[in-house]
């Protein structure tokens, strides 16, 4: 899931700027004090009185049986007189904290059921009652929704809300990280996909971590992970997006020579017009611009041009600008 929303951003950076062109844009354990209701929403069945060979309260004892009628433990109606509050009348309700408020998450749109997640997510949340099952998996499924429509700040609240009920899921924990990654979140990406690399010993999580890294001002952190030996097993897609971050990397550190030669290591000339080819031309074409090779980085401009057909790049924009400083 992460790599496939990684293939879809735009190429102009390894990372994704908030409301850029083309750029896209989980639950905390209950609340301390919070009591967890039972699988049917009920009270817990153990709280209750009525449960076989409990023993009936002593008389005396126990809720008072006309208390929550507006009567006082005689039996008489007390409302209308004074000190009687009704309902609506009575002090409004504390303000929810921001644990409380994440466990809530935002409101879950009628048309997202759940069944839009992929059978392997899905086969994931098998674990858990059927009714959390349930709500994980639709808050998930409205993370991967807001995502697919550039709505990555309602994704992260999404994916939060499903980690405050499941954080021990590593799906869980990707879905934060992939959501956080894509609203600008760079720590709470890497501490996530982190998270989510641990339980289950994934790597397609590195480029997306070594892209938070560079966001975080440590180039050299990136460096790293784009030299992991794992790096080698990865498809073409993937090698190409751990390059483009390596590239980026080595010209944050001001090493655009050795940026450049990283980049034409790669499959610059590619027939393929997917969107991982169309990265890493533009890439190329931007660095060759910084190091000053104007005319070259107009041909890449170009070149990168003819293939990005969704126009998920500012190619065009980028090439035009050259043209008029030439002319």
């Amino acid at each position: 899931m992460a790599d496939e929303r990684r293939n879809n951003r735009s190429g102009q950076s390894g990372r994704p700027a908030q409301g850029g062109k083309g750029r896209p844009a989980a639950k905390k354990a209950a609340p301390s004090g919070r009591k967890p209701a039972s699988r049917d929403g009920k009270p817990s069945y153990r709280d209750r009185d009525d449960k076989p060979g409990a023993k009936k309260a002593a008389p005396g004892r126990g809720p008072k049986p006309y208390a929550s009628r507006g009567r006082d433990a005689d039996g008489v109606d007390r409302r209308g007189q004074s000190g009687w509050k009704q309902r609506s009348e009575r002090e409004p309700e504390a303000e929810r904290t921001a644990d409380q408020k994440a466990y809530d998450g935002p409101d879950l749109p009628e048309f997202i059921t759940g069944k839009e997640l992929d059978r392997g997510v899905a086969a994931q949340l098998k674990g858990l009652p059927e009714k959390l099952a349930a709500r994980v998996g639709r808050h998930l499924a409205a993370a991967q929704h807001f995502l697919e429509v550039d709505n990555a700040e309602i994704a992260y609240q999404h994916a939060l809300a499903a980690k405050s009920r499941a954080q021990r899921l590593a799906i869980v924990r990707e879905a934060v990280g992939e959501a956080a990654y894509y609203a600008g979140h760079f720590d709470v990406a890497l501490a996530e996909l982190r998270a989510a690399k641990r339980m289950n010993g994934a790597t397609a999580y590195l480029p997306m971590m070594a892209d938070c890294h560079r966001a975080l001002g440590h180039p050299e952190q990136a460096l790293k992970l784009a030299q992991s030996p794992s790096v080698k097993n990865f498809a073409a897609s993937q090698k190409a997006e751990m390059t483009i971050i390596e590239a980026e990397a080595r010209a944050d550190m001001g090493q655009i020579d050795a940026a450049l030669r990283t980049l034409e290591l790669a499959p610059l000339m590619s027939k393929s017009r997917e969107g991982w080819v169309v990265r890493l031309r533009y890439v190329y074409a931007d660095i060759l611009e910084k190091a000053g090779k104007t005319e070259d980085a107009l041909t890449w401009f170009h070149r990168t041009l003819a293939i990005d057909a969704e126009e998920a790049t500012d190619a065009g924009e980028r090439a035009s600008a050259l043209e008029s400083k030439r002319a």
